[in-house]
């Protein structure tokens, strides 16, 4: 066992400290290049103070590309939409789709629900009917005991909607819970949840021992749930199939329609389609979530536990063919929120937010649901048409040139002469390598 690698205090330390000791234990032979942690620190000190306060043991910054997707037609205004994404062609897919449905209706967005979801997890060994005997009295209580925290919240029309008893003592002995549901407005609304949760567990406890002295109660947990199935958009485009002509000249309007609805479909059916086909999705919808400053792991946890929701994975987005209509849509469950948090904390959050036109939570719902549908619709055209690797490795050979240092010429050369040939890395080596050495001699 290395015990020179453990270290007590490392969060103690300066950035540079930090740098240090990964020098001296982890970069013996040199082949670490450490510089590069201060190249990517903020010359601005005091911003690069707010970007270190949000994590911890932070030593550098690590940067994603900040894209703009314009022409987003979206409940009849037009958005120019900020994406940070690291994966070559998700901003031109979601830019191309935007364009193609601009002049046919644009993408239609409509909330059905913000309900989120929070939860009081405890024991109680009394059973449940004298948990519902009291159910009443209870909830009074707990919500009388949350005054001063949800009062500005009630004031903007949110706070505490609803609280039910749920019991899994058959599943587990003596475990019940609260589950509460809540109205965040235009916050996503964790840590106001769980503040509200967690007075409910000393209220709780209070109450039962108050009641039952004999009976053992005991609060496991007080967190919100990331599963809102009662939140969530719907984002859909449609239009006459003969619309769809212009798409690709190996097919009719009507065969490109039949094959995307039955792309759609495949995923609708098949679970290994389906993690490869949401996956798409996100790639949109988690590059808007990231550049205004929201949660992309609690929206993507969320979709991906709905998309399970009848039994088996399943495709986000539908489509159907009917009647000389072509339709198209998707319904996404996404708590979020356009105040608080990184929102304002983070310069480049609210710049997002500013170009954006400072939405509301429904308007970014919205918003994002359509860049995650324009995202699936430039994927799945693809596929059924020129195949997925024919636009991507394009966007990816710029990736290839800049890992084997080509310069301006060698560049303009490569992409030229694979303007109408297949890209893959080896043959981009390949050619490159040719190239240069055509010129040595």
């Amino acid at each position: 066992m290395e015990a020179k690698k453990f270290i007590s205090g490392f969060s103690k330390l300066s950035k540079e400290e930090k740098i240090q000791w990964i020098s001296d234990f982890y970069n013996k032979d040199g082949k670490l290049d450490l510089k590069m942690f201060e190249a990517f620190w903020q010359k601005d000190e005091s911003l690069q103070k707010v970007l270190e306060n949000f994590s911890e043991n932070t030593i550098s910054n690590f940067p994603m590309p900040f894209g703009i997707a314009p022409n987003f037609h979206i409940n009849d205004k037009v958005y120019a939409v900020p994406m940070v994404i690291e994966e070559s062609s998700v901003v031109a897919a979601a830019s191309s789709a935007a364009k193609f449905w601009m002049d046919k209706g644009g993408f239609k967005c409509e909330v059905l629900g913000t309900v989120k979801i929070g939860q009081l997890h405890f024991k109680f060994s009394g059973g449940v009917d004298a948990l519902k005997e009291h159910f009443d009295r209870i909830n009074s209580t707990l919500i009388e005991s949350v005054e001063a925290i949800t009062v500005n919240m009630r004031k903007r029309g949110g706070g505490v909607l609803d609280m039910e008893l749920v019991d899994f003592s058959e599943q587990e002995d003596n475990y019940y819970q609260l589950r509460v549901s809540f109205e965040t407005c235009d916050s996503m609304g964790a840590n106001f949840i769980n503040s509200v949760l967690e007075q409910f567990g000393h209220e709780l406890k209070a109450y039962l021992n108050n009641h039952y002295k004999e009976e053992q109660t005991e609060i496991v947990m007080a967190i919100l749930s990331n599963l809102t199935p009662n939140c969530i958009v719907r984002a859909s485009v449609s239009c006459p199939i003969d619309a769809l002509d212009a798409i690709s000249p190996a097919f009719s309007g009507a065969e490109f329609a039949e094959r995307f609805r039955m792309a759609v479909r495949i995923a609708e059916i098949d679970p290994y389609r389906a993690t490869t086909h949401n996956k798409g999705i996100y790639n949109g919808v988690d590059s808007v979530v990231l550049a205004t400053g929201n949660d992309f792991r609690a929206v993507e946890a969320c979709g991906h536990a709905y998309a399970s929701k009848d039994g088996s994975y399943a495709s986000l987005s539908h489509c159907t063919v009917e009647e000389g209509i072509f339709k198209f849509w998707i319904d996404l469950p996404i708590a979020l929120g356009t105040v608080g948090g990184l929102t304002k904390l983070h310069p480049l959050a609210n710049l997002a937010l500013e170009i954006l036109g400072r939405p509301s939570a429904q308007e970014l719902m919205s918003i994002i649901a359509a860049v995650g549908l324009a995202q699936n619709f430039a994927a799945l055209r693809s596929l059924v048409t020129t195949g997925i690797q024919k636009g991507h490795m394009k966007m990816h050979l710029k990736n290839i040139l800049t890992q084997f240092n080509a310069n301006a010429a060698e560049e303009q050369a490569v992409t030229s002469y694979f303007s109408s040939k297949v890209i893959s890395h080896s043959a981009v080596r390949d050619y490159l390598m040719d190239l240069r050495a055509r010129v040595e001699q």
